[in-house]
């Protein structure tokens, strides 16, 4: 039984944050944008990047949200972000947890409006309502369609047996402010219990793109292993399938999960977070083309790891993160690319 039609229970969701605020991590506790995303060995014409911040743009949260939940959840990091403009508004979407990289995390949603943000009034926008989302609801995904908007986010929740499952879900929005919970996007028999990584190819202003007249969706961690790729005519109903897409071979190393992907006129460009040959934290992109998007034609270390999608702020590829604020800020910074 999976809980995704069932209630959260409230008790189990004081243990979730219980846990989390105990939560530490040598290796993600010292984890920095800049690693991945400052400096590239090579610089080939169709990589994106590197980047470099943007002081201007920072987002800082301040007091704490109210608890729908009624558990007493309070936040000390933000991180993993989507970004996605409508006119003049840039509109912030991120994860909030007890702790960094900590599960019983919310989402919540900001607004930069004449160059001063506003944190929304309501927030959290997405919370633990469903058993499935008992360890918290995580990484958010924006992308704008023809109608509409659609974010996708990962739910946690523990089975019957005591090992955590990852579940894809999905809201939908008409003004970026109010959303209403889909459920579940990948079906369990694909999915295995585990599947990560809703990256649906993103053009400069963060719209889905169709590609040979369908969205896809490239699933990277879970699913058994096998590397599969969703179809959708709507973005919001998918089937999946089996299909290779990534070979590491030239870099060496195992693919951990795929950040992003970009369409740059007609190449398609894969951000994504491996382990390299030492065993190391690496970023790297690979390039595709728009009419051949399974057909590897090259790779390239370093990457933005840009975990809610690139996309062009002023003119600049451009993302955001919360990794290198110090420990108990909640800010997140942006990142622009370096121009060439």
């Amino acid at each position: 039984m999976s809980g995704v039609d069932t209630a959260v229970d409230r008790a189990a969701l004081l243990a979730s944050y219980r846990e989390a605020l105990a939560h530490t991590n040598a290796l993600t506790d010292r984890i920095s944008t800049d690693q991945f995303s400052a400096h590239y060995a090579e610089r080939p014409s169709w990589a994106i990047g590197p980047f470099e911040r943007d002081p201007s743009l920072t987002f800082r949260l301040d007091g704490q949200w109210a608890d729908p939940t009624g558990v007493g959840w309070t936040s000390d990091s933000i991180f993993n972000p989507t970004v996605i403009e409508r006119g003049d508004e840039l509109h912030l979407i991120y994860r909030a947890s007890p702790r960094k990289e900590s599960t019983a995390s919310r989402i919540g949603h900001a607004v930069r409006r004449d160059g001063v943000w506003t944190d929304f009034a309501l927030n959290p926008i997405v919370y633990p309502t469903l058993a499935n989302e008992e360890l918290g609801c995580e990484d958010p995904k924006i992308y704008a369609l023809d109608d509409g908007y659609v974010f996708f986010y990962n739910a946690i929740w523990r089975r019957e047996d005591g090992s955590v499952a990852v579940d894809i879900m999905s809201a939908v929005s008409d003004d970026l402010e109010q959303w209403e919970k889909r459920g579940l996007v990948v079906p369990y028999d694909v999915s295995e219990y585990w599947a990560k990584g809703a990256v649906i190819p993103r053009d400069a202003a963060g719209r889905a793109v169709r590609i040979g007249g369908e969205y896809l969706m490239f699933l990277s961690e879970g699913c058994g292993g096998r590397p599969t790729v969703g179809r959708s005519a709507d973005g919001l109903d998918w089937r999946f399938e089996t299909q290779p897409y990534l070979d590491l071979s030239p870099l060496g190393g195992s693919l951990f999960e795929v950040a992003c992907a970009v369409v740059d006129g007609d190449d398609l460009v894969l951000d994504f977070f491996y382990a390299d040959e030492q065993g190391d934290f690496a970023a790297a992109q690979a390039l595709y083309t728009l009419d051949d998007p399974f057909t590897q034609r090259a790779v390239n270390r370093g990457g933005s790891l840009a975990w809610g999608g690139l996309q062009k702020i002023g003119g600049r590829w451009s993302f955001a993160q919360g990794w290198d604020a110090p420990a108990g800020e909640r800010e997140l910074y942006f990142y622009r690319e370096v121009d060439a």
